[in-house]
Formats: structure tokens, sequence, C-alpha cells
């Protein structure tokens, strides 16, 4: 399997692909490239309908200069714990934020929960995202209340009066049971248009046939969810012999 940088010609059958209605991984097989890579690559650079292989390879070209350039003051990567490879971790994270933002959420708010989630506390302050993900505090202000609306995460206070952003560890089953509550609101709708529509008529027996789709769906996610929802606590002893002291960041928020 081929490493390095996508090529030009490669983002061109990329956009190909995608004009074509091709998955990612049909278009990654094709390369023969990760999946993963080719998912990242489509969501940096405007999505699967936005995407165009001229523009993304002057964007790629652009990032490869400015990461040839002297970091600014505060800006060098986190230190690693537990022996990790730093550039392996940075190129996870884009993939975990490339996999939000194609689920729906905003690149912004995408970028937070990625950083936040795999963080080994689950938490940061405000100033400790600025310099993680190097935007501006606006730009941070503006994804936790979008992230916080949607309960993805919470805050509270640590023992130095720092507001620090959390990841809920019940963030996942709240997900889950969202999207149950949604399919349960279809499945009423369908069901009112049963009778608008006349039963038995043609039009009819779709909306009632999705209902009963959408309503065995709802009750699946509730109780695969309720039932797996321990999972989500489950606790791990670090790795033995590996871990690298870290020290608390003593910035200000």
């Amino acid at each position: 399997m081929p490493g390095g940088r996508l090529t030009q010609q490669e983002r061109q059958q990329i956009a190909l692909g995608l004009a074509d209605g091709l998955a990612y991984a049909e278009i990654a097989r094709r390369l023969d490239r990760p999946t993963s890579t080719i998912t990242r690559e489509v969501m940096r650079n405007g999505g699967a309908t936005a995407y165009r292989a001229d523009l993304a390879h002057r964007a790629t070209e652009r990032r490869t200069q400015r990461r040839g350039q002297a970091p600014p003051r505060g800006a060098e990567a986190p230190p690693q714990a537990y022996g990790r490879d730093a550039e392996a971790v940075r190129a996870y994270e884009e993939t975990f934020t490339s996999v939000l933002m194609a689920s729906g959420m905003p690149k912004m708010m995408a970028r937070v929960m990625a950083c936040l989630t795999l963080t080994d506390a689950g938490s940061l302050t405000a100033s400790e995202l600025v310099q993680r993900l190097q935007v501006s505090p606006a730009s941070i202000s503006k994804a936790i209340t979008f992230l916080e609306s949607q309960a993805f995460i919470r805050r509270e206070r640590d023992e130095r009066r720092r507001e620090r952003y959390l990841v809920d560890d019940d963030v996942w089953y709240q997900s889950m049971m969202a999207s149950a509550r949604a399919a349960t609101h279809l499945v009423e709708i369908a069901r009112q248009g049963v009778n608008v529509l006349v039963p038995d008529t043609p039009a009819a027996t779709r909306l009632e046939n999705i209902a009963r789709f959408l309503d065995f769906v709802s009750e699946s996610i509730t109780r695969a969810a309720e039932q797996a929802r321990d999972i989500l606590h489950t606790k791990t002893e670090p790795p033995s012999g590996g871990a690298v002291s870290v020290p608390p960041t003593t910035g200000t928020a």
C-alpha cells in the first residue's frame, strides 16, 4: 500500500469517484489507500459535494509550507504520555475529526470534540484548546457553545477556579438516545400521514411501512443503548512501565 502524500493525479481520481457517487471505501480501494486517508482528504477540503482536486492540492501545498516554517511560540505539540508517537497521534486526531464531520458536525466543533476526546483527562481549558488547535479564543467559544447545546460536553471549575470543558462518559449513550427519540418522532408523523392519505392506498402503505421500520429501529437502539451503557464507564489501568509523567498545564484560561 503506497504511503506519503496524495498526488495531484490521485486527487483527480478522488474527485471523479465522488462525482460517480462512489463510497470512500471504494475510492480508497481503487487508489490502494486507507479509507481514512480518503475520508480525511475529502472532509478537510469541502466535503463530498464541494471537493475540487486542484483546490485541494493547492491547499495541501500551503499547509506543507506552513509546517516547514518555525512554529509560533507556544505552538509546540503537547508532550505525549505512554510512549505514544506524536505524529501518529496527530494524524489519528485528523482522521477522528473527519469522521465527526462526516456525521454532520461542523468543522471547528469536530476539532474541539476530537481534541477533548483524545486527551487522557478528557478535559481542557479554553486556553489549552486555543494552544493545541492554534485558533482564536472566539472560535473555541463558539464551538464550546454548540457542543454544550448538543450535550456533547459539560463544564466545571477546577481547584484554580478555571473553567474546564469535559467530554462526559455518557455522551455516546445520550447521542444514541437522541437518535432513538428522533426516530420515534418520525414514526408518529408517518402514522399521521397514513390517516391523511387514507389507509391501504399506495402512499399510505409506504408511510406505514416506514413507521413500522423506524419503530423497530428506535426500540432496538434504546434497548441496546440501555444494555451497553455500563461499557462507557469501564476503567482500565495505565500500561505498566510505559507511562510518562506529564505535569498539568499551568497556563491561564
